[in-house]
């Protein structure tokens, strides 16, 4: 069947992958001959269980969890996420921040409320172009946790390796990069990501956590805030974002079916290198961030001329490609080419922007 549709180039909510909502559009009135949409139905019943266990096991296999590794499905977004790491892990009152953008800046600073943040490297200096070097990052052995937000959506940085944190629990932000490529998740003590990127609708948040970790929120933290309580009640405490659960589910499943991460990933490895060899030969258009620190999800890049880049982002959209404009903090403009962005869509920007350059 044949849709009208765009090529959106949102940061998020973003594009999901077509065969999912074709069976969100199957299953809309009637689930499975149970009578009614997921969006009606008890998050107590059986056939919602199925769901939300089918959900978390595909999850373990393919981002391949370890056995160690609690999956929880949170509401909230990442940024309640900021709140909660500290509430949850900072023990003794200390912890070290790499701030690489505006959401690593932000959890910092969330984080101040709990105890002292030690902030270990920071490339606002550099308007955010790179990531440190891991020689650069000024680590303290007796802090609770490091964090780090693993790819940067506003401006397009992205770490090209796993910190070593020694003995020190490594906490990632993975909120527009989760499911684009392998990742060893035992590298990690805590990773946390918003769905709306990669994974599902927007309303759900996904916190993989090792078990060990748990269990250390101080008395008077709000029992929702709590990692244990929704880790020993599976996720159900109360009533979870069933909807963006089961598209989460059937994301999972479509992931599984072409091969999984690594095929995403190489499938995103192509979309990357079309459109920033597109901005290395460009006289008129270049990428913001350095090489070797560069996103696969979120591509940033700028003409110089403020008025030119809005007009682009005007008349891209006319042309159905839409949402390039940058982020309003920052400026220029920016692709982002999650997963369900294909292949097609990258070609038409880069033809777009050429005819621009031309003219």
């Amino acid at each position: 069947m044949a849709y009208d549709r765009i090529y959106n180039f949102s940061a998020g909510p973003s594009m999901l992958p077509i065969p999912v909502l074709e069976s969100c559009r199957d299953d809309l009135m009637n689930y499975k001959g149970c009578g009614m949409s997921v969006m009606e139905m008890s998050h107590r019943s059986k056939v919602y269980d199925e769901i939300i266990v089918d959900a978390q096991r595909l999850l373990r296999e393919v981002m391949g969890i370890p056995d160690n590794y609690k999956v929880l499905f949170l509401q909230g977004g990442a940024t309640l996420q900021f709140a909660m790491v500290p509430a949850n892990l900072m023990r003794t009152g200390k912890a070290d921040y790499v701030r690489t953008g505006s959401f690593s800046t932000s959890a910092s600073k969330e984080a101040t409320k709990y105890g002292k943040v030690n902030i270990a490297a920071s490339t606002e200096s550099e308007k955010f172009s790179r990531i440190p070097a891991q020689e650069e990052l000024k680590l303290d052995p007796e802090a609770d946790y490091v964090h780090i937000c693993f790819n940067n959506t506003i401006f397009g940085s992205k770490w090209s390796y796993i910190p070593d944190t020694g003995d020190v629990p490594l906490v990632a932000d993975m909120s527009s990069c989760m499911l684009s490529e392998p990742i060893d998740v035992s590298r990690f003590g805590l990773i946390y990501a918003g769905a709306q990127k990669n994974i599902a609708p927007a309303g759900l948040t996904i916190v993989i956590v090792r078990e060990d970790l748990l269990g250390y929120a101080p008395a008077n933290t709000p029992i929702m805030l709590n990692y244990k309580t929704i880790a020993d009640k599976d996720s159900m405490y109360n009533t979870p974002p069933c909807w963006s659960i089961y598209v989460c589910k059937l994301v999972l499943e479509y992931l599984q079916s072409i091969g999984g991460l690594e095929e995403m990933q190489r499938r995103n490895q192509a979309k990357a290198k079309l459109l920033y060899d597109y901005l290395a030969e460009s006289k008129m258009f270049h990428a913001h961030v350095q090489e070797g620190s560069r996103s696969m999800m979120n591509v940033t890049f700028r003409s110089g001329n403020d008025e030119v880049d809005a007009a682009v982002a005007k008349e891209a959209a006319q042309r159905g490609m839409s949402n390039l404009k940058g982020h309003r903090s920052v400026g220029g403009l920016r692709a982002s080419i999650y997963n369900a962005m294909p292949y097609e869509g990258v070609e038409a920007l880069v033809a777009f922007l050429k005819e621009v350059e031309a003219r």
